[in-house]
């Protein structure tokens, strides 16, 4: 499985907010399309945070597992 945690600068990646994140808080992820991999945070945290890049090949299995 190739997931890692990064601290690298992805700010000129594109983020998008889960829809199913409310507007009141909570508990929100953001993901971003790069080459190769998928990135992905809290969207409370951004910045020099630590994100996860995650292949592109797991992130399909697990969308795919995630939709049921």
């Amino acid at each position: 499985m190739s997931v890692e945690q990064v601290s690298v600068n992805v700010d000129e990646l594109r983020w998008f907010k889960s829809s199913y994140s409310g507007s009141g808080g909570g508990d929100c992820v953001e993901v971003a399309a790069g080459a190769g991999a998928v990135y992905v945070r809290d969207s409370k945290v951004t910045g020099s945070e630590p994100v996860l890049r995650v292949g592109r090949t797991e992130w399909v299995a697990f969308v795919t597992l995630a939709r049921g």
